[in-house]
């Protein structure tokens, strides 16, 4: 690869002006871990286009890159320093869990590619599963209702309906 011939090819989904004022909100109501309540959160979400079901708990220095790109379903809980890096649409659908320090990522690069092409992919969350603590999960990656992913694990495929992952890459865990 040689990054001197990188060109971002993004279609980021909003407005510059927009972008700089989700960069000024993240910072104040998500990148401080004091206390604020999670209506707050989900209201300012909602005015930069997120789609938020009710009962939705985000916690204290949540990253969202484009909230325009999120939808969470009912009753959602997305734990502290959780990264939802939506470069493409992220759906979490009602009844999850994203605990703390997981990281969703809808982007990634090429590696063999001497311009290390940005590769995009959506994320879905089906209801009822558990993305557990410093879970990655990988573009293109769409976990299966009622499914878990154990703390720590890197998951580069999809997970069945009713599964639990495990370790680095996660695997089926019997």
């Amino acid at each position: 690869m040689e990054l001197k011939n990188y060109r971002s090819c993004l279609d980021r989904g909003a407005s510059r002006l927009t972008e700089v004022a989700w960069i000024v909100a993240r910072f104040f109501f998500f990148s401080m871990p004091y206390p604020l309540p999670s209506r707050v959160r989900c209201f300012v979400l909602r005015c930069f286009g997120a789609r938020i079901g009710v009962g939705v708990v985000i916690r204290s220095e949540v990253s969202i890159t484009f909230p325009w790109r999120l939808t969470i379903g009912d009753h959602v809980w997305i734990g502290e320093k959780a990264f939802i890096l939506n470069l493409e649409e992220i759906v979490i659908e009602s009844d999850c869990c994203i605990s703390q320090g997981a990281f969703l990522c809808t982007g990634s690069h090429r590696f063999s590619s001497p311009k290390f092409d940005l590769i995009t992919r959506p994320i879905t969350v089906r209801k009822g599963s558990w993305i557990a603590a410093r879970v990655f999960v990988a573009p293109g990656v769409s976990i299966g209702p009622n499914s878990m992913c154990v703390a720590g694990s890197v998951v580069l495929n999809d997970v069945a309906a009713e599964t639990t992952v495990i370790g680095n890459p996660a695997t089926t865990r019997s």
